[in-house]
C-alpha cells in the first residue's frame, strides 16, 4: 500500500513539472497546468493513478492549508471590519445567483431541480480564487476583500444546502430541531475556537517559540490547523471553514508571522495537489463527445455568476470597477459544488449525464478563471468608458476605487500603514528609535526575533515576532508602503537578506542599517542600503570627542573637527556606493530639519533678516508650519516659534548655524 501511494505521488510530481513548464512557456498560469495534469493522469485519460483516494486526502489538506494561511493574514478586528461585505454582500450573491439559476431552469426541470442547480452554481472556488489573488498580491485590494467576504459566507451557506438536498429528495424529515441542532454545532465550534485562542494559544505558542526549534514550530502549526479543520468536518461543517477559523485564531498571536512562513511550503505543495485532484474528476471521453453542450453550459454559468455578482457588490457601495473585478473573480463553480453534485446524484435528484455535464462545465470554468481574472481590468476599462456608466459613477459620487480600501495595503490595529518606519530589532537602539518616533508622531512598526522581548512589549508597542529576512514577514510589516527601514540587528547575513528583499519590494524605500564593523559597509550598500552606520566608527568619534573635551578644547572646535571626520568618512562611503539620487551625487550637501525655539535668534525674523545664506552658508529649502509646508519660501517669509525649517548645506555649515534655532545657545552667543 505504501509503495502504491509513493508511486502515485512520484507520478503526480513528475507529470506536473512537465505540464506546468509547458504552460508557463505559453504564459498560462500554473493552476491551469495542475488541472491539466489531473486530466492526463486521471482514469479517463492515461490512467496513471488507479486509486485516487490518497490524492483526494492530500487535496483536502491543501484546501485546509490555503484557508489557514488566508485566515492568518486577517485578524479579528479586520474580520469585524468585513462584516458588511460578509453578510450583506455574501447573502446577496448567494440569493441572487440561486434565484437567477432557479428562474432559468424552472420551466425545463421543475422547482426541485431549479433549487438543486441554483445551490450548485452559486458556490465559487475558494482555493482557486484566493490562490490567484495571493499570487497577484490582490488579497488586500477592494476586489480581494469582497471576494474573501463572499467566499466565507458561501462556506457558511454550505451547511443549510447540505440539509436541503435530502429534504428535496423526500428522504429526510427536516424539522426545526434539526436546524437548531445544526446552528448549535456551528456556534459551539466557533466559540470553542475563540476561547482556545484567547486563553490557551498564547501560552502554548510562547512555550514553543522560546525553544527556538523551527521543527517544533512547524509541527505545532500543522497540528493546530488540521485538528481544528477535522473537528469542524466531524460536526458537519466545512473543513475549509474550520481551517480558516484556526488561521484567524492564530492571527491574533504576535508569533503569527513566523508561523505563516513555516506553513507556506506545505500549503503550496498540497494546494497544487488539490488542483490536480479536480482535473482527475473529468471524463475525457464524455467531455469530447458533449463538448458543445458543455461549452454552452460553462458560458452560461460564467455569464450568470457575473451578472448576479455585480449588483451584490454594488449593494455594498463599491465602485462599478471593483464590482466587475470581483464578479469576474467569482465566475467559476466551487469545489464544494462537486460534493453537492455527488449528493444530488446519490439521492437521484439528477441523472448521471447531467452530473457529468455539470462536472465538465465546472472544471472548464475553473480552467478559465485565471484568464477571466487577467482580462477583468481591461473589460472593466472598456465598460467604464461608456457614457451611461460614467454618469452613474459620477452621480453616486464614487471614484474608481474605494478610498479606504486601496490595493496593496497593510492594516494593523485598524489603521493603514503608509509612509511609516519599520524598526528591525528592539534592543536599546530600537527602543530609543521607537521612543523618538512616538514623540515626533511618526507611525512605526517593530519586528523582533526574541519572544521574551515581544511578550514584554506587546501591550505597549506595535511589535511583531518574525524573521524580517523572509519576504512574507516584510510584506506584513508594510515594506511596500513604508518610507524608512531601520535595521538594528547584529546579523550581517540576515541584514543583507532584509535589505535585498525590502529593496525588491519598494525601490524608493530609504534603508538605514547598523553595522558593528567598517568591513561590512560595501556589502550592505551593494544589496541596496542607502545609509550604513558603523558602530565602530561612531563609537570612536564619541570617545575622541570626550578626550578632546577633557583637554578643555572648545566645544565648537570639537564639533567642527568631528563633523569634518564624519563628512570625509561618509562621503567616501557614498562614492563607493551605488547611489543615484541628487543628494548622493552631492555628498557634501545634507538636508536637515530644525525647529525654531521661542526666544531663538531667528524667531520673529524674516529669512532676509536672518541672513541664513549670506552670513551662515545655509539655504532654507522649506518651512513647515502646522500641517502646511512652504516648499519655496521667499526672503520675506517670517519665521515663528514652532516652525520647522529645512536647511540645505554642508555638514560643517549646518553645525555652525544650528545655534540660530536654539534659545539658550542663541542667548549665550549674544
Amino acid at each position: 500500500m505504501e509503495e502504491l501511494i509513493l508511486h502515485e505521488i512520484v507520478v503526480l510530481f513528475i507529470l506536473s513539472i512537465i505540464v506546468v513548464l509547458v504552460c508557463l512557456r505559453f504564459r498560462l498560469p500554473s493552476i491551469v497546468g495542475f488541472l491539466l495534469t489531473g486530466v492526463l493522469c486521471g482514469p479517463s485519460a492515461l490512467g496513471l493513478i488507479p486509486s485516487p483516494e490518497a490524492v483526494d486526502t492530500m487535496a483536502d489538506v491543501g484546501v485546509a492549508f490555503l484557508m489557514f494561511s488566508i485566515g492568518m493574514e486577517l485578524s479579528g478586528k479586520e474580520l469585524v471590519r468585513l462584516k458588511k461585505p460578509l453578510f450583506l454582500g455574501g447573502s446577496s450573491q448567494v440569493l441572487l445567483t440561486t434565484a437567477f439559476v432557479f428562474a432559468l431552469t424552472f420551466w425545463w426541470c421543475g422547482p426541485r431541480l431549479g433549487i438543486v442547480y441554483g445551490c450548485m452554481v452559486t458556490l465559487s472556488s475558494t482555493a482557486i480564487v484566493l490562490s490567484i489573488l495571493q499570487q497577484k498580491a490582490l488579497t488586500e485590494s477592494p476586489q480581494g476583500q469582497v471576494c474573501l467576504a463572499v467566499l466565507i459566507f458561501q462556506d457558511l451557506a454550505i451547511v443549510p444546502m447540505v440539509l436541503i438536498f435530502p429534504l428535496l429528495a423526500g428522504g429526510l424529515e427536516l424539522d426545526m430541531n434539526s436546524m437548531i441542532l445544526a446552528a448549535g454545532k456551528g456556534l459551539l465550534v466557533i466559540s470553542g475556537i475563540l476561547l482556545f485562542g484567547k486563553f490557551i494559544l498564547h501560552r502554548l505558542m510562547f512555550s514553543v517559540v522560546r525553544t527556538r526549534s523551527r521543527e517544533l514550530m512547524i509541527m505545532t502549526t500543522l497540528g493546530l490547523c488540521l485538528a481544528v479543520a477535522l473537528i469542524t468536518s466531524w460536526l458537519g461543517l466545512s473543513l475549509a471553514l474550520g481551517a480558516f477559523l484556526a488561521g484567524l485564531m492564530m492571527a491574533e498571536s504576535e508569533y503569527s508571522l513566523n508561523t505563516l512562513e513555516s506553513i507556506l511550503p506545505f500549503k503550496e505543495v498540497f494546494s497544487s495537489i488539490f488542483f490536480i485532484s479536480v482535473g482527475m474528476l473529468l471524463n475525457v471521453g464524455f467531455f469530447l463527445s458533449h463538448l458543445p453542450v458543455i461549452a454552452l453550459c460553462a458560458a452560461g454559468i460564467i455569464a450568470a455568476k457575473i451578472l448576479m455578482a455585480v449588483p451584490a457588490v454594488r449593494i455594498l457601495q463599491y465602485s462599478m470597477r471593483t464590482a466587475l473585478l470581483a464578479a469576474f473573480s467569482l465566475a467559476q463553480v466551487g469545489e464544494f459544488s462537486f460534493v453537492l453534485a455527488k449528493s444530488a446524484l446519490g439521492l437521484e435528484l439528477i441523472s448521471n449525464d447531467a452530473y457529468q455535464i455539470f462536472l465538465a462545465a465546472s472544471i472548464l470554468t475553473m480552467v478559465l478563471t485565471p484568464l477571466l481574472i487577467g482580462v477583468a481590468p481591461k473589460v472593466a476599462g472598456v465598460i467604464l468608458k461608456r457614457p451611461d456608466v460614467q454618469t452613474a459613477e459620477a452621480a453616486a459620487g464614487e471614484e474608481t476605487e474605494v478610498t479606504d480600501a486601496e490595493g496593496s495595503r497593510i492594516i494593523r490595529d485598524g489603521r493603514l500603514l503608509k509612509d511609516h518606519l519599520i524598526i528591525i530589532g528592539f534592543g536599546i537602539g530600537g527602543q530609543i528609535m521607537a521612543h523618538g518616533a512616538k514623540r515626533c508622531g511618526i507611525p512605526y512598526i517593530i519586528s523582533e526575533m526574541n519572544p521574551d522581548t515581544v511578550a514584554r512589549y506587546r501591550d505597549t508597542e506595535p511589535i511583531r515576532h518574525g524573521d524580517a529576512s523572509f519576504p512574507l514577514v516584510l510584506a506584513h510589516l508594510g515594506a511596500a508602503t513604508a518610507r524608512t527601514l531601520a535595521i538594528l540587528t547584529s546579523d550581517p547575513a540576515g541584514s543583507r537578506a532584509i535589505i535585498a528583499n525590502a529593496r525588491a519590494m519598494n525601490p524608493s524605500l530609504h534603508i538605514i542599517v547598523r553595522t558593528r564593523f567598517l568591513g561590512n559597509l560595501n556589502s550592505y550598500r551593494e544589496v541596496g542600503a542607502n545609509e550604513v552606520i558603523p558602530e565602530e566608527f561612531e563609537t570612536s568619534l564619541e570617545v575622541f570627542a570626550r578626550v578632546l573635551n577633557h583637554y578643555l578644547v572648545p566645544r565648537q572646535t570639537i564639533d567642527e573637527y568631528v563633523s569634518a571626520i564624519r563628512r570625509e568618512n561618509y562621503g567616501m562611503q557614498r562614492r563607493l556606493g551605488m547611489g543615484g539620487s541628487i543628494m548622493e551625487s552631492l555628498p557634501d550637501l545634507q538636508l536637515q530639519a530644525y525647529e525654531v525655539e521661542e526666544g531663538s535668534p531667528v524667531a520673529g525674523r524674516t529669512l532676509a533678516e536672518a541672513a541664513l545664506r549670506k552670513e551662515h552658508g545655509v539655504t532654507a529649502a522649506g518651512v513647515r508650519r502646522g500641517e502646511s509646508i512652504n516648499n519655496n519660501p521667499d526672503a520675506q517669509t517670517r519665521l515663528q516659534a514652532g516652525d520647522v525649517v529645512y536647511l540645505l548645506a554642508t555638514q560643517e555649515a549646518m553645525t555652525k548655524a544650528a545655534w540660530l534655532f536654539h534659545a539658550e545657545t542663541g542667548r549665550a552667543r549674544a
